[in-house]
């Protein structure tokens, strides 16, 4: 029973609040509510007083709500007491569905492209009683000549007026608990898995491992590539042609994949305006010996978007006994001091001296460093804050201000809650482990982080673990290898856009690709997990929104106003011109309009602007279809696969052999050109679910020989792609995906006669293979073995992964297909 059927003005409230005792959230399975701006609802700031049954939750702000009853008024002026009473609901009804968290269903409005309806959806029933009672408001409801013809046809009329989809009619799906149930609030999926999407910020980028913001009002933000440039971005995206820093030529780094060293963290002094100083962390060659340094510099009188490289001055070096585990992260506390993140020193299992680098406080590996650098323009350049822990502790360097780190990889401030200032000041880091697991830490003055006695939550060095004299701080979180094999640290949100998100901690692994979150349980004290995944494309069918990702997630970042990005590269090579900077976006909630606005500061501008191109697109489908809506039983949507990619790279070693003939015609310089090719698209998805994906056809073992490989799970049978089978040890098996890259493919499709591999596929992305053993697991190849047996793997038949990270290859015979 419809309250309004009778057409009296008290009762026509009265279900709108119901509604929202009901809560917040709308279930994966359905398609996204979007306003008519194209983009999510909102909670008000100042309380509705004409659509009041939109007040909790909506798409109107309180002047379009007074513009809304100003359109009622205007239009019940035509109407005697009679007409008011009768039809007062129906009009209020139909003009507030513009306030609905559903208005751009009701209104056709999903796809900008298309007219928007003037009146919204109704149901049959209720468009019979509107016709019935005062279809004589139509024409003053809409201007749409086809309303005014079959205005007196009631078949026609409400034929017009009704949905393709019949759950999103008005008023029925306000009784459709399915649709209503914890509205607004973040999308989970059934396993937990958290539905977010982005938008693409940056492009382009050679391994982008920072971005940072100066704080000085203009919100430009710095993005810093791995071989020693950093560019400056403005507000509307474009970037200046000329890098705001380069030190390419001191920068020690190479085009090998993985190699850890290079250009590795910048900060802005927090008094930046004022003073123009930053500071850079970043790897030099001095002889023979490899460091670390950190370095000062200052901003250029003549241009504010240019660093003065005559300004620098070495603030600190250490010696790196190793290539790997450099640290690389710098940032200024709430406190104003200069912290530095370094490594442990490399190798594995930090064995240098008899405890390792890590719990030995006379050394500045393996720490949390903090100085001070403020009026350092004249005496020493840092000084020690007088309360660091160890300052009157024999043979502990007096810099130390916490120990036990083995590689923290990307440290960020918790800006606090923005009312309450809960949390404000806190250090989160990701410390990257040796071989089992990973962990998230919150860095306090003077505590010890366990390692190399620890390893997240398990021992690594038993005769140091059960040392109770280490009194060593346990991770807040800390996950295995089955995951992913190396943390990027990340950022509590804090930023204004994106309410729901607020005091969630969100970062990522660089191998698997795996976004997270954690939430603190102010009851428990303890941290709240879930995955993030991207969003169907009906999920993120916003303009300017996509769900996908490069895999390698590099870093972190926060801009000015407090939104969140993240970077990720499709090879983490520090000359491929793949990397690109996303904004985490929630497409469920966003804060009011207006609330979030800024006006920067002005920024001078000498060098030519470089406008922003986005080059990522939506993954899964185009537009919704109105006609096709997603069920329970439906998996969510899937890659595209006529979306085009772009061209792969040459392999790697062509790429080193061209490096190596630029360098030899352009003597003495030591960095490469930027490449002019891209690599192909990894994107990631959602995390696949287990049990649901399509399963290739057996096939017979044969005669097969150790190492041989074979394609299935193409649902059209192409010979060129598929997932990876193995013959070893007598039987056929499928291969994980945790280390599987362009290399290992290249291995499988050279065997299979092809000349490229053009993607090397994750995440069972040809199916899953359950009929089969997993053979191999961590393989790593360098691209040139004759089979995947001769490469790396943790041995045939041994693993820690499941099916649904079964590999996959994409091959050609040439460099470029549309797959």
């Amino acid at each position: 029973m419809w309250y309004y059927y009778d057409g009296f003005g008290r009762l026509w409230q009265s279900p709108f609040i119901v509604l929202y005792l009901v809560g917040f959230w709308i279930t994966p399975v359905f398609s996204h509510p979007q306003c008519l701006d194209f983009k999510p609802p909102f909670q008000p700031q100042q309380e509705l007083q004409f659509c009041v049954m939109y007040k909790h939750f909506g798409c109107c702000d309180f002047e379009r709500d007074q513009e809304l009853m100003t359109k009622f008024y205007r239009i019940m002026d035509n109407f005697d007491y009679y007409g008011y009473a009768n039809c007062a609901g129906y009009v209020q009804d139909l003009i507030c569905q513009e306030c609905s968290p559903y208005a751009a269903h009701l209104f056709d409005a999903e796809d900008p492209n298309t007219p928007m309806r003037t009146i919204p959806g109704l149901c049959p029933d209720y468009c019979s009683l509107y016709w019935n009672k005062c279809r004589s408001t139509v024409t003053l409801l809409s201007e749409d000549p086809r309303l005014a013809e079959i205005e007196h046809d009631q078949g026609k009329f409400c034929q017009y007026l009704e949905l393709d989809d019949p759950d999103y009619c008005y008023p029925h799906l306000l009784s459709n608990e399915q649709l209503t149930k914890n509205l607004g609030r973040v999308t989970a999926d059934s396993e937990g898995c958290l539905q977010l999407c982005l938008e693409e910020v940056a492009n382009g980028l050679r391994n982008p491992l920072a971005m940072v913001h100066a704080n000085d009002g203009t919100h430009r933000f710095f993005v810093a590539e791995q071989i020693g440039l950093v560019w400056v971005y403005l507000p509307d995206r474009s970037k200046l042609e000329k890098p705001f820093l380069n030190i390419s030529e001191a920068v020690l780094t190479s085009p090998w994949e993985g190699d850890e060293r290079g250009f590795l963290g910048l900060t802005f002094h927090p008094n930046f305006k004022y003073n123009g100083k930053l500071y850079v962390y970043y790897s030099v060659e001095v002889g023979f010996d490899e460091r670390i340094r950190i370095s000062e510099f200052r901003i250029s009188a003549g241009d504010m978007n240019v660093v003065d490289h005559s300004s620098e001055r070495i603030i600190l070096e250490v010696d790196e006994p190793a290539s790997n585990h450099n640290g690389g992260q710098l940032l200024f506390a709430e406190d104003g001091y200069l912290y530095i993140f370094t490594g442990d020193g490399g190798m594995a299992g930090d064995p240098f001296g008899k405890y390792g680098n890590a719990q030995n406080k006379s050394a500045l590996l393996g720490k949390v460093l903090r100085i001070d650098v403020d009026n350092n323009d004249r005496g020493p350049l840092y000084k020690i804050p007088p309360d660091n822990p160890f300052v009157h502790e024999r043979d502990a360097r007096p810099e130390v201000f916490a120990y036990g780190v083995r590689n923290m990889w990307r440290c960020s401030v918790d800006r606090g809650d923005p009312y309450t200032k809960d949390g404000k000041g806190r250090i989160f880091c990701g410390d990257v482990g040796q071989n089992k697991y990973e962990e998230i830490d919150i860095v306090e003055k003077g505590k010890n982080y366990g390692w190399r006695a620890k390893e997240g939550f398990s021992c690594y060095d038993k005769k140091l673990c059960f040392n109770s004299s280490l009194d060593d701080v346990l991770p807040i979180y800390a996950y295995p290898h089955k995951m992913g094999k190396s943390v990027t640290g990340g950022y509590v949100y804090r930023g204004c856009e994106f309410p729901n998100l607020n005091g969630m901690y969100i970062f990522g692994d660089f191998m698997s690709g795996r976004m997270m979150s954690l939430k603190e349980n102010k009851n428990t004290g303890q941290w709240d997990y879930n995955e993030i995944c991207m969003g169907t494309a009906v999920t993120c069918a916003f303009p300017g929104l996509i769900n996908n990702y490069y895999q390698y997630i590099i870093s972190f970042a926060e801009d000015e106003a407090g939104e969140l990005y993240f970077m990720s590269t499709g090879v983490p090579s520090a000359t491929s011109p793949t990397g690109v900077v996303y904004k985490i976006v929630d497409p469920s909630r966003r804060a009011p309009p207006r609330k979030c606005h800024y006006d920067p500061l002005s920024v001078r501008v000498k060098s030519n602007l470089i406008k922003f191109q986005p080059k990522e697109t939506l993954i899964g489908t185009e537009t919704p279809d109105k006609q096709s809506k997603a069920t329970d039983s439906e998996e969510p949507l899937a890659a595209n696969p006529t979306v085009p990619t772009y061209a792969t790279t040459k392999d790697w070693l062509q790429e080193l052999i061209d490096l190596l003939n630029e360098q030899d015609v352009a003597s003495g310089r030591t960095t490469p050109a930027p490449t002019t090719s891209t690599t192909v698209r990894t994107p990631r998805q959602s995390r696949p679910r287990k049990g649901r994906r399509r399963k290739g056809k057996n096939k017979s073992t044969g005669s097969a020989q150790n190492g041989a490989v074979r394609l299935a799970g193409d649902e059209a049978a192409r010979k060129d792609r598929g997932r990876v089978e193995i013959y070893a040890n007598g039987e056929w098996g499928t291969v994980c995906d945790d280390l599987w890259n362009t290399k290992n493919a290249a291995v499988v499709c050279r065997q299979l006669g092809f000349r490229y591999a053009l993607k090397a596929a994750k995440h069972a992305e040809f199916g899953e293979g359950k009929h089969l053993k997993i053979i191999l697991d961590d393989v790593q190849c360098e691209g040139t073995e004759e089979t995947l047996l001769d490469c790396q793997h943790a041995g045939v038949g041994v693993h820690n992964c499941a099916h649904y990270e079964d590999a996959g290859v994409i091959c050609g015979n040439s460099d470029y297909t549309e797959y």
